[in-house]
């Protein structure tokens, strides 16, 4: 089977861990991404996880344009927060998880300033002020999208659940992944041995 049409992992690993689960609204901006067959019986709309899958690599190839030391992770949300620095730490890039110092794009000034020159988001409205600060700058921003995301100033969306521990454990896990073996640097099989999706899930 051409590997770029089988999917990263088994499709039911993405329900198992609720990729795919969206939230009660959705926005217009994410219509597209939401799977129209399914319908949650709580009300919550369903991310097309083969259009999650396929972000995924295009994220991946994107980000690794970039030399990992100018990618900045960014998670105020707490369930983002683990995920979020163990992908820093995997391929090299700098993170600020937690409170975002308002200031630390824009003021050179500042102790904490730095100069990425790419910037992902893993909620562009719990991350609204490093989003505001890199499009201020002239950085392309990367958003993870859940289904009530609105895209203004996102330039590359990744439609997933950005609420959830276990969905951001794999999808950041996934990313890393993808990133290192654009490297060539790891196969799937070492990264499986030497990285567990479980160690990534946030344990607040």
């Amino acid at each position: 089977m051409d590997e770029s049409l089988s999917p990263l992992v088994p499709l039911d690993v993405y329900e198992q861990h609720a990729v795919h689960i969206g939230t009660n609204q959705k926005s217009a901006d994410m219509k597209k991404f939401i799977d129209t067959l399914r319908y949650h019986e709580g009300g919550l709309h369903h991310i097309d996880i083969h259009q999650t899958d396929a972000r995924i690599r295009v994220v991946a190839k994107f980000l690794s344009r970039y030399d990992p030391e100018r990618v900045l992770v960014v998670s105020a949300r707490q369930y983002g927060q683990r995920p979020a620095r163990k992908f820093a730490e995997s391929i090299g890039a700098m993170r600020i998880v937690g409170r975002f110092i308002p200031g630390t794009l824009t003021n050179p000034r500042l102790r904490t300033y730095i100069e990425p020159e790419v910037i992902l988001v893993t909620d562009p409205a719990a991350d609204s002020q490093a989003l505001s600060e890199a499009v201020n700058s002239g950085m392309p921003v990367v958003g993870i999208c859940d289904a009530n995301n609105r895209l203004r100033n996102v330039d590359l969306a990744l439609p997933a659940n950005n609420k959830g521990r276990r969905s951001l454990a794999l999808v950041y896990w996934l990313l890393a992944r993808e990133m290192l073996k654009i490297r060539d640097s790891i196969t799937d099989a070492d990264w499986e041995r030497a990285q567990n999706v479980d160690d990534w899930e946030s344990t607040f």
